[in-house]
């Protein structure tokens, strides 16, 4: 029997509530491929600061360090808003994805069938649409220097720099290559060359780069653009290459695609263990009324056995198993319309395992 050891990092908000289920969801993949996974359960953001005045400590990093994979619920909340800057729940987050050099964040954006309803776009705008936003991210404006608050002219000023070398663009410019190879072989590269050094940069990279892939249609979009387009024509898009503060903004706007944020996994890879978890937010206004949408978790789960145990029958099941039970009709808050069931995020989770139970498998 195999056996992985998982780093478990709840955080705050809906965080605790919805890796619960992707807990769940592990542990019966685990029954069905003959997989023990070894949880080890610690605290991050919010709750780690409040504990032991970091928001992730050593300890953290090195369990993370020596795991098979990570998995993080979501960090942060207004309680911690006035908490000096270098101390702020999310500051944990990104210390983990510098320890681990975790350099690229994989956010799959699939709107289901039985869902198109649930977007705020026509049904014919969002059909079909399979979108594999390759976003960079230890570089750029949240980890460039100078940055902070200091006096200038006799009033506060805020100071953060873009900064990105060749080589970072490089290594996330084939990714996303790579990437669209197993795909429809497009990659649209997302920048402002018309006005940022950086991303001028970037842009002269990322040609480069396609060089060594002659297969690969590139293509170069504004970031202004981008956005629009992602509203306007969003089935034109396969793989959307973007650095880190572009890729943060166009990937939850892409996730309301699928009619809600909490639909949408991702995959953080690079030098270290990989880490997985929900796009959305700690979303403090709904924790612990069992209504958050733990979807999102279990997809991240799914991608966690593709990319860090190898076990692609097992990802496809979870995934599978998702559709179906929305193929049911059964729906969280969010996502809930007239002619659906609503579901709380346990029992969410609780059909999920029901029906990949009931799904046959291959490994």
């Amino acid at each position: 029997m195999k056996y992985k050891k998982v780093v478990l990092l709840p955080g705050d908000g809906i965080g605790p509530e919805v890796t619960r289920e992707a807990v769940k969801v592990l542990i019966a993949t685990g029954e069905k491929f003959r997989v023990r996974f070894a949880f080890t359960e610690e605290l991050v953001g919010g709750a780690s600061l409040d504990a032991t005045g970091e928001p992730v400590t050593d300890t953290v990093i090195s369990l993370a360090y020596n795991a098979d994979a990570v998995f993080l619920g979501a960090v942060g909340g207004p309680q911690w808003d006035r908490v000096n800057k270098e101390k702020r729940p999310e500051t944990g987050l990104l210390r983990l994805r510098k320890e681990l050099g975790l350099y690229t964040n994989l956010r799959p954006v699939r709107v289901y069938l039985s869902l198109v309803h649930s977007s705020t776009l026509k049904p014919e705008l969002i059909k079909n649409i399979d979108i594999l936003v390759v976003r960079e991210l230890t570089g750029g404006i949240y980890f460039g220097h100078p940055k902070g608050v200091e006096m200038r002219d006799g009033e506060e000023c805020g100071i953060d720099t873009m900064t990105y070398k060749v080589s970072e663009v490089d290594r996330i410019a084939r990714v996303a290559f790579d990437a669209a190879r197993q795909r429809k072989n497009k990659v649209i590269s997302v920048d402002k060359a018309n006005v940022l050094a950086a991303s001028q940069i970037w842009r002269r990279t990322v040609d480069y780069v396609a060089r060594d892939y002659p297969d690969v249609n590139l293509e170069h979009m504004l970031v202004d653009n981008c956005a629009m387009q992602l509203i306007r024509n969003p089935v034109q898009f396969d793989v959307l290459l973007t650095d880190n503060m572009f890729g943060d903004i166009l990937s939850d706007e892409a996730a309301m695609l699928s009619g809600s944020i909490g639909m949408l996994p991702s995959a953080s890879l690079g030098r270290g263990t990989a880490m997985y978890e929900p796009v959305h937010g700690s979303a403090p206004d709904i924790a612990g009324q069992d209504v958050a949408n733990p979807l999102a978790a279990i997809l991240s789960v799914a991608l966690m056995c593709r990319y860090s145990f190898g076990m692609n029958h097992a990802a496809c099941l979870i995934e599978n198993a998702v559709e179906a039970v929305l193929e049911k009709g059964f729906r969280t808050r969010d996502i809930h319309a007239p002619g659906t069931q609503l579901a709380g995020t346990c029992e969410m989770g609780d059909r999920i395992v029901e029906v990949m139970e009931q799904l046959t498998c291959e490994e």
